[in-house]
């Protein structure tokens, strides 16, 4: 079953070389059972690693069945180790997190082998542990852990079991239990190699091996081998385990939910580090979820804003905008007038046309006086303006041309001049001349620099004529058929008020035409920034967050060391590890993630509510957030899990 050529394995600790092992040669035999004795610094721990593929060996040979596994893969000797052997170590190596059946059942799991789990509550009732399969390994004494260990061992009904010190650390009741059931196994078929110091335990042993300085100086036969007669069935023989060595597939071979429920586990098993853990993740995707909710709110507050102004509109003004640094005020240059708004209605591009004009006046009702802004405009004004009022009517085109005295009051008028009295048919005075009001406009809410409300529309007519007194308009308002025509409809406009004032050419810029896309991307620009920015501040805590979770799970590969040896030492291959400690990551990160959209959501409808911030949490956020949270626990967590699945097996079993 075993034969070694020449095997030398040399450990260096800085510039300290420490040879474990001087060229030993070995043959172990099916049926066999052996005891390696020797005192400490001997290399019979060395002997064992090697011979158990925990580690490889600097120079010589090392044939299993025949087979030379010296050009085989990590991957295979894992196999080789879940399928071919059992370890029963001295210090048990028991997961305290796991209850005594689901740690004998893990070889099964990292072997494919699930279909075989009550080969685990069978291996209990043979070494005699049948009622604590419920058990936790700390509830349970010395020689039950060991017994424990063995079950585990046995799972897989492996052809050769190796112990170390398996009786190093029990009572003598203990010792001798654990050594009838070596003994038994032992009649049944089973090849064990056993480390020990210990000359009662040897005895028992058929096979005894001394070493000292890394080499063997005796090997004694205490009983002549003799052909093993009772082979249990199950057993493979030598052919069947070389077919094994040589279809060993490299794929891992655990199942995702096995490693998501170790992962499970393995995080509610230290609930105050999880806890911690998420916290950042927590912090972080709330703040991204609140951030950008209060950035899409100001984004759609915005958009209603300059929807309340119109959409696809141009303002033609008199005067420019400014000249030789001096700003000029309406008028001063250039006079538009109604047969202007008139003619550029004609041009085709356009959809709608309003002359405007503009003054202040000081309105009465009973007895009470508010002065307020007056603005004259044309009968398109309430469909350009998204100004159709809620309650009464917009002026017609009769009532226009015969300049009639009617009003359409905004919110704030109400409020000061009528309260609940509805003012729909009551007579106002603007500058003591009577106007009839026939309607309400839409609230329009207040600006950094106005209140929008404060404001009465009249017929442009009747405030040039009747009110103000004026042969010009202040501004005319058009709207465009679509944002595609603006700049056709800016050249046709220019050239035919030039046309019309006989302009020359210094004289073209005694007028200016705005462009409201102009302000609406300007307006859209800067809360983008200000989304940007806290999205930001949003992604730095969820980049700190994922910080965390990566110290926290390299604190986690540091303390689980024996446990990652263990696992490697049944069978795990280095995906299997690294998937596990990557499913722990992203589990905390998710959680960590789930949480923080709920409080985030709780923040922004609070904001909306107490603190009365424009909020909308979107779609988008939660899958951004959610996104992140995943991205976060694979991008942070992929480190410890790789250092995690390249730990040596033996010096991670040592490892204090």
């Amino acid at each position: 079953m075993i034969e070694i050529k020449n095997l030398t394995k040399t450990y260096r600790t800085g510039n300290v070389e420490f040879k474990a092992l001087l060229g030993v040669d070995l043959k172990v035999e099916a049926g066999e059972f052996v005891a390696i004795m020797g005192p400490s610094g001997s290399g019979k721990s060395t002997m064992l690693h090697l011979l158990g593929f925990l580690d490889r060996p600097d120079s010589g040979e090392y044939f299993f069945n025949g087979k030379d596994t010296s050009k085989l893969t990590e991957d295979e000797l894992a196999y080789l180790r879940n399928q071919s052997i059992g370890f029963v170590f001295q210090q048990f190596h028991l997961i305290p997190r796991l209850t005594t059946l689901d740690n004998v059942k893990l070889p099964l799991i990292y072997g494919g082998n699930k279909h075989l789990f009550k080969n685990a509550d069978k291996n209990l009732e043979e070494v005699g542990l049948a009622d604590k399969k419920t058990n936790y390994t700390n509830e349970l004494s010395g020689g039950q852990q060991q017994r424990v260990a063995i079950a585990r061992a046995l799972v897989n009904d492996p052809v050769l079991i190796f112990a170390d010190e398996p009786t190093g650390n029990l009572d003598t009741k203990s010792q001798e239990e654990v050594m009838a059931i070596f003994k038994d196994l032992n009649k049944k078929g089973k090849t064990i190699v056993m480390i020990t110091h210990e000359p009662d335990v040897a005895h028992h042993a058929k096979r005894v091996i001394k070493m000292r300085d890394g080499k063997i100086i005796s090997d004694e036969t205490k009983i002549p081998t003799v052909p093993v007669v009772e082979l249990s069935p199950s057993v493979r023989s030598k052919e069947e385990e070389t077919e094994v060595c040589e279809t060993v597939s490299p794929v891992g071979t655990a199942e995702f939910q096995d490693h998501l429920r170790q992962a499970i586990q393995a995080i509610l098993s230290h609930k105050m580090r999880t806890a911690l853990s998420m916290l950042g993740i927590f912090i972080g995707v709330a703040a991204v979820i609140a951030m950008l909710a209060l950035g899409q709110g100001a984004k759609e507050s915005i958009a209603k804003r300059l929807a309340s102004l119109g959409s696809n509109l141009l303002m033609v003004r008199p005067g420019s905008a400014r000249t030789h640094g001096v700003a000029m005020q309406a008028g001063a240059i250039t006079r538009l007038t109604l047969q202007d708004a008139s003619a550029i209605s004609q041009l085709s591009p356009l959809k709608a046309v309003s002359p405007n004009v503009n003054g202040r006046g000081q309105v009465v009702f009973g007895n009470k006086n508010w002065n307020t802004q007056v603005r004259g405009v044309g009968v398109n004004y309430a469909e350009m303006r998204a100004a159709v009022p809620v309650k009464g009517r917009f002026f017609t085109k009769e009532e226009l041309i015969s300049r009639q005295k009617v009003a359409i009051v905004g919110k704030t008028i109400i409020r000061e001049l009528f309260g609940t009295t509805d003012p729909i048919n009551k007579i106002i005075k603007i500058n003591s001349i009577n106007f009839h009001v026939i309607g309400v406009l839409p609230e329009k809410g207040a600006s950094a620099w106005e209140d929008n409300d404060d404001i009465i529309i009249i017929p442009v007519t009747t405030g040039m004529f009747r009110l103000f007194g004026k042969i010009y308009v202040n501004s005319i308002d058009v709207e465009v058929k679509d944002a595609a025509l603006i700049p056709e409809a800016q050249d046709l406009i220019k050239n035919l008020i030039i046309k019309r004032h006989r302009l020359s050419k210094k004289d073209e810029d005694s007028f200016s035409i705005r462009n409201m896309a102009d302000i609406q991307e300007a307006m859209q620009s800067t809360t983008k920034t200000l989304a940007w920015l806290l999205g930001s501040i949003a992604t730095i805590s969820l980049i700190v967050g994922g910080i965390g979770i990566m110290n926290i799970m390299l604190v986690s590969v540091t303390e689980r060391t024996k446990e990652i040896g263990l696992r490697k030492a049944i069978g795990a291959r280095r995906i299997d590890i690294m998937t596990q400690f990557l499913i722990e990551s992203v589990v905390m990160a998710s959680l960590g993630g789930i949480l923080g959209i709920l409080f985030g959501c709780g923040v922004s409808i609070a904001m909306a509510k107490i603190a009365g911030w424009p909020t909308s949490i979107s779609t988008f956020s939660i899958v951004l957030s959610t996104t992140f949270s995943v991205g976060i626990g694979i991008g942070f967590g992929l480190w410890p899990a790789k250092q995690a699945s390249i730990l040596n097996p033996v010096e991670a079993l040592r490892y204090e």
